[in-house]
């Protein structure tokens, strides 16, 4: 769940809890009032009907068993929903009184029934309260006071219904503005996520502006920090590859000629000792034949090893350059093949004549490698490779290797083989990107390299 409308669902459940609180509240205060009322109407009638009866008489208790208490003065001391009876003295309460009842008009609107089962099972029937008469010290009767049970039901369901509109009224506009201030107030956060975002696919040159608050004030500030930071290491990691891949060169150099110069020098010696061994044992067949396998087998192994020096080191690169190496390369891929598949084919869309030395040597590797894959994991009838300038005025090369011998993109680049991370290290450390995709039949590798501000790349 997002982070402000959790917020604001949490502010609402607590405000439903206070409001669950308030209704028991007000409902528990609404019965206490009824029975507040109707006690306080007792005390009222009774200090009413010993001011008005005939005070010193000795008659006064049996006059006021006379209907003459049920008047004006006695009803302007009941209560709303209240009703007042006066039982004589001797006359038992279970029989039915008179009773004299107050208006309650006021409370119009009739409580459902669910509020009125629950209101009964909760407080059950109200209690009436009972007061003495006593006149000259006598008591004469009592008087009864009983809330109207329709009366005191309304009553408090009026209570309870102003009350819990109240609140929610208060809910509804508190969550309303709890909403837009924490939205005003939380929306720092989307900028941060967006920079950390940025940072997350390889800028590091995000600046946040400065937020009021203090603690997304600091967390912005670490953001910017860590990205200083990857920056410096994404630079010094950078310088590394380079050096690793400049070392890695110098020493397949250093491999390729002195395999050349002492491997190479001692395979072209042997097969030519076993060709002189060979025309001079006319007399010894046997000796013929043993010199003729020696020189079958120094020649197989002078054919491995100029596969091998073409790996470690393209023949003539520093002097050809990078076209006339590629076309030997993809010339020695089609000859392996002897007219079966794949058949490999070149397109070169911009002049690389002037590349640098560094980006050509490593372009070369990356087709060299992606040609290796591309048999190596697949069953490709065609493989092409095309190259063409990319960017403003031939900022960048693009290379692009593809081929119709099927595979998954995602498992290549999920797989652990030195291939493709090979070709990642460098693409890397040359600061460009490399992208996997699905071809039309095959795998599509795109790596997209950066030279210099200067056109290196002119349209042929």
């Amino acid at each position: 769940m997002r982070l402000l409308p959790g917020l604001v669902l949490r502010f609402v459940g607590v405000a439903m809890l206070c409001l669950t609180a308030t209704a028991a509240w007000v409902l528990f205060d609404a019965h206490r009032s009824i029975q507040a009322q109707a006690a306080a109407s007792a005390d009222r009638v009774v200090r009413v009907l010993q001011s008005h009866v005939w005070l010193g008489s000795a008659h006064a208790a049996a006059r006021l068993a006379s209907p003459n208490w049920q008047t004006a003065a006695t009803l302007r001391e009941i209560a709303p929903t209240v009703c007042v009876a006066f039982v004589p003295l001797g006359q038992p309460l279970e029989d039915e009184p008179r009773r004299l009842c107050s208006g309650w008009g006021g409370y119009r609107d009739g409580a459902p029934r669910w509020f009125e089962r629950f209101y009964g099972a909760l407080f059950g029937d109200s209690l009436p309260v009972t007061r003495p008469l006593i006149i000259q010290r006598r008591e004469a009767g009592r008087v009864v006071v009983a809330p109207l049970p329709e009366a005191a039901m309304r009553q408090a369901w009026h209570e309870v219904s102003l009350a819990t509109g109240a609140v929610l009224a208060a809910v509804a506009g508190f969550s309303l503005l709890a909403f837009l201030i924490l939205g005003h107030a939380l929306r720092p956060g989307l900028t941060i996520i967006r920079g950390l975002k940025a940072l997350g696919g390889g800028r590091t040159d995000i600046r946040l502006p400065t937020f009021r608050a203090r603690e997304f004030r600091l967390i912005g500030q670490a953001v910017e920090d860590l990205a200083e930071r990857l920056a410096r290491t994404h630079a010094e990691r950078l310088r590394l590859m380079r050096q690793m891949l400049q070392v890695q060169e110098d020493e397949r150099r250093l491999l390729a000629r002195e395999l050349h110069d002492e491997f190479g020098q001692c395979l072209t010696a042997t097969h030519a000792l076993a060709a002189s061994i060979e025309l001079g044992a006319a007399e010894r067949p046997d000796l013929a034949s043993d010199a003729a396998a020696i020189g079958g087998i120094a020649a197989r192994m002078m054919g491995t090893l100029r596969d091998a020096l073409g790996r470690l080191r393209p023949p003539d690169f520093d002097e050809i350059g990078l076209g006339p190496s590629l076309d030997q390369l993809i010339q020695g891929w089609n000859l392996k093949a002897a007219g079966r598949k794949p058949v490999v084919s070149l397109s070169v869309g911009c002049d690389l004549s002037t590349m640098p030395a560094t980006a050509a040597l490593n372009v070369y590797r990356i087709v060299q490698e992606c040609l290796t894959n591309a048999v190596r994991h697949g069953t490709p009838d065609t493989v092409t490779v095309s190259l063409s300038e990319n960017g403003r005025a031939g900022a960048a090369i693009s290379v692009v290797v593809e081929d119709d011998g099927g595979g998954d993109p995602a498992r290549i680049v999920s797989a652990s083989g030195f291939g493709i991370l090979g070709i990642r290290e460098r693409v890397a450390a040359l600061g460009g990107r490399l992208a996997i995709a699905r071809a039309a039949g095959g795998i599509r590798v795109a790596a997209l390299i950066p030279l210099t501000a200067e056109p290196l790349c002119e349209a042929a």
